[in-house]
């Protein structure tokens, strides 16, 4: 048992702390955070800036699983195949809950640095304070610093930091990892369903899985247009689901080659297809790249909850999906296997589940 709870599948350079660098009234950008000329900058992207009437699909959560609603189930198969993000609205968990969540997760990134130090990211483990996928020293970095935590299940909580955490913010943390993980089971069994899945194909896999809750900060930045805050990637996860604190804009999703700005409802959540959920689909439902932009004035604040299959299940497409003029696009591999190989990569667009194809 103490192996499983010390068991991690990541690790990442120490870099400073980008909070800490913002706080210079004088700040000259390190050059490790300034972009390449040959990516393109926030502030020259034309595609992010001239398609405003361009939003994610919004879902309504009590008419998805009402038994009378097919319409919103038809909208909600549409979302995960044509743009694999959606803001979903209606969605029953408690707004105290995310009020206090919310309230909670800003007061982590109010601790003095020398208290944050607790909760530090250690050699070969991502759970804490610091960046991720950070493998070498000439690597460009993110304008953001992470708190990453493993919520679910329990007996894989790290000891060094969960049994450390303020009170108030273990006490919030783990009743919104208990909703979420519902809350994602919920939506996977509506995906079976508009998929005309058989026998649980993608709910069995995530029983007894693994959650991850990563707490995003994005500093504000005197020249914004030079930096990036998160880079563009898809997500390795079966779903991840996303809380904004605040309305500060930031997130945007890649369609059709053009980049969109997610407005972001209040007390909404964004919800959007990780790599996995690609794979066991067979494609029907897609990750799509996305990344974060970072403001000149305001910071932004999210939180970032991957839900995960079982370590001990295989991942592949659904077998009832698999027929003479559908067959596999994906191979076939264990979740342990998966993750070592996401975890030991650089984070770049859909590179790893390119590398999953058939």
């Amino acid at each position: 048992m103490e192996e499983r709870r010390t068991k991690s599948y990541g690790t990442a350079l120490l870099v400073p702390s980008v909070q800490e660098l913002a706080k210079s009234s004088n700040l000259a950008l390190p050059s490790r955070y300034i972009r390449p000329h040959d990516q393109p900058l926030i502030s020259d992207d034309h595609n992010a800036l001239n398609f405003p009437h361009l939003q994610i699909p919004v879902i309504d959560f009590q008419k998805l699983v009402s038994e009378e609603s097919n319409s919103e189930l038809e909208k909600f198969h549409f979302a995960c195949k044509e743009w694999g993000f959606f803001q979903l609205v209606n969605h029953g968990v408690r707004s105290s809950l995310l009020e206090k969540t919310k309230t909670e997760s800003e007061n982590m990134f109010k601790l003095p640095l020398e208290e944050k130090n607790k909760y530090k990211q250690a050699p070969g483990d991502l759970d804490g304070f610091g960046q991720n996928f950070v493998f070498s020293e000439e690597q460009k970095l993110d304008w953001c610093d992470v708190f990453a935590l493993t919520t679910l299940p329990i007996h894989m909580r790290k000891p060094r930091i969960f049994t450390k955490l303020p009170s108030a913010f273990r006490e919030a943390i783990e009743n919104y990892s208990m909703e979420e993980e519902e809350l994602a089971k919920s939506l996977m069994t509506q995906m079976e369903k508009a998929l005309k899945l058989k026998d649980k194909e993608v709910t069995k896999l995530f029983e007894g899985g693994t959650q991850a809750t990563r707490l995003n900060y994005y500093p504000p930045c005197p020249q914004p247009e030079k930096v990036i805050g998160l880079a563009s990637h898809s997500d390795s996860s079966g779903l991840t689901i996303v809380l904004q604190v605040g309305d500060v804009e930031g997130l945007q999703v890649k369609n059709n080659g053009k980049w969109v700005t997610v407005k972001p409802l209040p007390n909404a959540f964004i919800v959007n297809i990780g790599d996995i959920l690609e794979m066991v689909t067979n494609g029907e439902y897609r990750s799509i790249e996305h990344r974060a932009t970072i403001n000149s004035q305001r910071e932004r604040l999210s939180i970032a909850t991957f839900c995960n299959p079982n370590f001990g299940v295989e991942i592949g497409p659904a077998h009832t999906l698999i027929t003479d003029q559908s067959p596999a696009k994906y191979r076939r591999l264990g979740t342990q296997e998966y993750y070592r190989g996401f975890f030991s990569r650089q984070l770049e667009s859909k590179s790893y589940i390119e590398s999953m194809k058939l």
